[in-house]
């Protein structure tokens, strides 16, 4: 590290520091990913003439128009699971922060509730609860991963109007519970890096909690936000159960159109990779910085 710094290629010592923990990341990058990812642009611009060797010719935007003019199912599958992370991700990052605000606070069994939130991450996503399903587990815990279910006597008694809306409620708490674990747990690690003299000298002040939590805890936390506003969107984008990953896999890999499917796929990475450069760019107006005060 030492040698780094004379050589002047970082302008200070914690620079340097985060370069090297970063470092074999990068190593790895370079030796097993950046080639299969050139592969990967060259095949969504051509067309595969033989598969022996892999032998591909230029074709131009011609996979690309097909996914936005041609494929009927592309464009709204899409459309839909960018309108649901949209209204999901703010629910997810709310419900994290006033369930991390609660354990933070000096209750008993705190150490109990905190394991206990963090439980789904444990367990794992749908993918493990289909092997384990594939174990001989009861298809009532599959439909929990899912949305917890009304029983069927309901609907004759509420109408179907009526069960529709409380079964889109429960099915909203089934995915607070289940994406919520890592959110809340890095909420709580921000809360308790924010020193106690900051609300002791806002309580001598007569600040409120209510006061106290926009002035003090949501500017101190901003970091952690945004940390967890990109962390829920790409979680949501690539989750397995996502039906537009689903289907990219399908034709890619199920139907051997590889070319369509890499295209597919860089049209879904680049919409993700702009909108998590976009939330930067926005976010530098909002995130609090201590040495900028």
């Amino acid at each position: 590290m030492k040698i780094l710094n004379k050589l002047g290629l970082f302008t200070n010592k914690r620079e340097a520091q985060g370069y090297v923990f970063v470092f074999p990341w990068i190593i790895g990058f370079l030796m097993f990913f950046i080639y299969p990812l050139i592969q990967s642009i060259r095949l969504s611009f051509s067309k595969i003439t033989r598969i022996t060797g892999f032998k591909m010719e230029f074709a131009g935007f011609g996979n690309y128009a097909k996914a936005f003019v041609w494929d009927i199912n592309f464009v709204p599958m899409f459309l839909e699971v960018v309108k649901k992370t949209f209204i999901n991700t703010p629910i997810i990052i709310v419900f994290s922060l006033i369930i991390s605000v609660m354990l933070n606070k000096n209750i008993r069994f705190r150490t109990f509730f905190r394991g206990l939130f963090f439980l789904p991450v444990l367990l794992g996503t749908g993918f493990v609860m289909q092997q384990l399903l594939g174990q001989g587990v009861d298809q009532q815990a599959m439909d929990l991963s899912r949305g917890i279910l009304l029983p069927q006597q309901a609907l004759m008694y509420l109408g179907p109007k009526v069960h529709l809306v409380i079964q889109n409620f429960l099915n909203l708490i089934t995915i607070l519970l289940w994406k919520s674990g890592v959110q809340i747990l890095l909420f709580l690690a921000g809360l308790q890096g924010i020193s106690g003299s900051l609300y002791e000298a806002a309580r001598c002040d007569s600040a409120t909690e209510w006061t106290m939590f926009w002035k003090i805890t949501v500017p101190m936390i901003s970091p952690v936000t945004l940390l967890n506003i990109i962390y829920t969107l790409i979680d949501s984008f690539t989750d397995t159960s996502n039906p537009i990953v689903t289907y990219i896999i399908d034709v890619g890999i199920k139907n051997l159109q590889l070319e369509y499917g890499a295209a597919m796929g860089w049209i879904y990475f680049m919409f993700i990779f702009l909108l998590i450069l976009l939330l930067f760019f926005i976010a530098k107006i909002f995130i609090y910085k201590t040495s900028d005060r």
